[in-house]
């Protein structure tokens, strides 16, 4: 028993100086010493986030959008399915509002491994890259399950759509759709399809750093996935798959791969419409 309340403290620790050194690397960059540090860690740990998915968010978006509509300006796309820039103003408006509120989840997800309520652990050697690799897959896996009947029940249950996933689907059409959209959802929406992330900590041994690298990912991967352009890298549920979820507004609810829709009935591929299509 004194073994393992000393092998939480030194984690807890370890803990602690991660998101020490991750608060002084962004605090330290953007803010003034005597601005953020005397603020709460919890408060400088949601600061930080905040900065950082901001900075993700518009800097992964402006530089996707340049490139595919403005540097190879109708090569991906015709030019009548480009979305007008008010159009992309909106989405980024929308998504600046639920900002404050979607990085509350990374912050209470450190808090709570912090505090040694999950299964995270700091370090690698701590239990070697074998199994770093077998837990991170089993973590991936039980995510895609959780973001795919997530975002199904955001559907399938009136009230949750029409109060909160209708927020992001009156993006419905090509020329509404762009990367800035990936993250123009009511707050608790978004909050809703990243719990799994956090809720899999609970019962699987996580990387740390790896579980807060993967919960920024998103805000990357929903970017892509929004951009319309069928990537045809299976079985990755890609912009073309994600494209018809929100024009069928039933098929393709997956995240990173097209699994659970094939599993659960609701796969659509993109190959199907391109043959009605013609």
């Amino acid at each position: 028993m004194e073994d393992l309340t000393s092998l939480l403290s030194d984690y807890g620790s370890l803990f602690r100086e991660d998101t020490d050194f991750y608060n002084r690397i962004v605090l330290g960059t953007f803010l003034p010493h005597s601005v953020w540090a005397p603020l709460p860690h919890f408060l400088q740990t949601w600061l930080r986030n905040y900065i950082g998915g901001v900075l993700l968010y518009l800097l992964s978006g402006f530089m996707w959008c340049f490139y595919i509509y403005y540097w190879k300006r109708n090569f991906y796309l015709p030019k009548d399915a480009i979305p007008s820039q008010r159009a992309m103003l909106l989405q980024i408006a929308v998504a600046m509002k639920a900002m404050p509120w979607y990085t509350l989840l990374p912050t209470v997800s450190e808090y709570l491994v912090e505090t040694g309520w999950t299964k995270c652990y700091p370090r690698l050697y701590h239990i070697g890259w074998l199994a770093y690799f077998v837990y991170l897959a089993i973590y991936l896996i039980v995510v895609e399950f959780g973001i795919y009947w997530m975002h199904r029940e955001l559907h399938d249950i009136k009230p949750l759509y029409k109060y909160l996933h209708a927020t992001h689907h009156i993006y419905n059409k090509q020329n509404t759709l762009s990367p800035f959209a990936g993250l123009a959802f009511h707050p608790l929406d978004g909050i809703l399809q990243a719990l799994p992330h956090t809720l899999s900590l609970f019962f699987i041994p996580t990387h740390f750093t790896t579980h807060l690298a993967l919960l920024f990912l998103e805000g990357v991967w929903t970017a892509n996935i929004h951009d319309c352009i069928h990537g045809k890298v299976w079985p990755v549920m890609g912009a073309g798959y994600h494209t018809i979820h929100h024009t069928t507004y039933r098929h393709n609810y997956g995240h990173y791969t097209i699994w659970m829709d094939w599993m659960f009935g609701t796969l659509q591929d993109p190959k199907e419409e391109e043959g009605k299509a013609m």
